[in-house]
């Protein structure tokens, strides 16, 4: 794997809440704080960006009859609510970290500057950016995508609870392959569910590599950067497997 020296680190709110079914867990937000102090350590920047599902999710309100765009935005403040407990976990063992968030609250974060964000990486902060796009109908994959093409983060990687991008789910095929590299276009195609279209769309655009990769392993995301650990690679390179 090529070298990230900065990189933007995409969480889904489940990696918040640990084995609960709901909610934020501190132990599992501290152990993933330490991950990401272990990649700063090893000299990288870091960009954060953390889903809210553990707490809502916009798609599922409008679901169950939710006005489309309130639920949107009720997702984004759950994704803040992340983003705090975050910076909470971060601050508390030692690494400097600002929440920006697109929808502006003056008294707890930031709003999203970028230059602003650069100066806190300058510095060696953690900066974790939150609420999405701040719009309705985009993902926080779209916003994560967004932030990395925005502050041209050498790579986006995607933690997971699998180790890759498989050609079927491996959780119901055993037989399922995982794939070391590959392509945007294949990904778009064939609908492997990676992020939502228009994420990996902008990564393309921008050549921006996703790396997926399974955070809940301890150590594993110093070991990716490091090009030692598992995962799978989509890029502007066509793909290779291996089976998983």
């Amino acid at each position: 794997m090529a070298s990230f020296k900065r990189i933007l680190l995409k969480l889904s709110g489940e990696a918040a809440m640990g084995d609960q079914s709901f909610g934020i867990d501190p132990p599992t937000v501290a152990r993933v704080a330490g991950e990401v102090k272990a990649a700063k350590d090893a000299g990288h920047e870091i960009c954060l960006v953390i889903g809210g599902g553990n707490i809502f999710r916009g798609m599922a309100g409008a679901a169950k009859g939710m006005n489309r765009t309130t639920a949107d935005y009720m997702g984004m403040l759950a994704t803040v609510m992340n983003a705090l407990a975050m910076q909470d976990a971060l601050e508390a063992i030692g690494v400097s970290t600002r929440v920006q968030s697109a929808v502006e609250m003056n008294k707890v974060c930031e709003p999203v500057i970028l230059r602003r964000a650069e100066r806190h990486l300058e510095k060696g902060r953690v900066v974790i950016f939150a609420a999405g796009v701040g719009d309705p109908y985009f993902t926080t994959d779209s916003g994560a995508a967004l932030r990395a093409s925005e502050m041209k983060c050498d790579a986006l990687l995607k933690g997971t609870s699998v180790d890759g991008v498989y050609d079927s789910d491996p959780k119901t095929n055993p037989a399922a392959t995982r794939f070391d590299r590959i392509g945007y276009d294949r990904v778009l195609a064939d609908n492997l569910k990676v992020m939502d279209a228009a994420a990996v769309s902008l990564c393309r655009d921008n050549n921006i590599p996703i790396v997926v990769f399974n955070i809940r392993e301890p150590g594993n995301l110093a070991r990716v950067l490091a090009g030692e650990g598992v995962s799978t690679t989509v890029g502007a390179i066509e793909e290779g497997q291996a089976h998983g």
